[in-house]
């Protein structure tokens, strides 16, 4: 097994820092963040080297971007097809299993620190909410076609309308074909 990265072992507290620092300088200036981070972590009695540090920040520079590139494909998904059979959800959670397992091969993931069946469980409960979702959304369009037929119907009854005449009308507004 590879011998794990200074940078991962770090306090968490300056691990945040760090990767903060990485970020809001888009990844750059390693020589001046390696200096930086070893200013702090000299109370810790820790050295890391500017190309530890680089390997580290290419890699969570890669993450990073994965993630960035499946979060605008979610998007171009739902935004392609909006749907009311579960199509989108079907998609993205597909998607997004693939890309996980495409990060997660990558990650040289290490089973100690990586919970995958709550990584699995977490997809699920993605699963199943967006799944009520979309039953509530079709339930609420139901009643609200069910609240214009019957308003439809009353101002149709008032203004003379046979029986027969507002009953087709409520049908047609409910999608009921004879």
């Amino acid at each position: 097994m590879a011998r794990r990265s200074k940078i991962e072992t770090l306090p968490k507290s300056v691990k945040e820092w760090l990767d903060r620092r990485l970020v809001d300088g888009s990844f750059s200036d390693y020589r001046g963040v390696v200096e930086e981070l070893n200013e702090q972590l000299q109370q810790h009695g820790l050295v890391v080297s500017k190309s530890g540090l680089q390997r580290y920040g290419q890699s969570f520079e890669e993450k990073l971007k994965t993630i960035k590139i499946v979060t605008e494909q979610a998007r171009a998904v739902v935004a392609a097809s909006p749907d009311d059979d579960g199509a989108v959800n079907d998609a993205l959670i597909r998607l997004t299993q693939e890309k996980m397992f495409s990060v997660l091969m990558e990650l040289d993931v290490d089973p100690e620190t990586v919970d995958l069946a709550k990584l699995a469980r977490s997809i699920a409960e993605l699963g199943k909410t967006a799944v009520l979702q979309k039953k509530w959304e079709a339930e609420a369009r139901r009643n609200a076609l069910a609240q214009a037929a019957k308003v439809a119907g009353a101002a149709g009854k008032s203004m003379g309308l046979t029986d027969e005449a507002v009953e087709q009308i409520q049908k047609r507004i409910l999608g009921v074909t004879d």
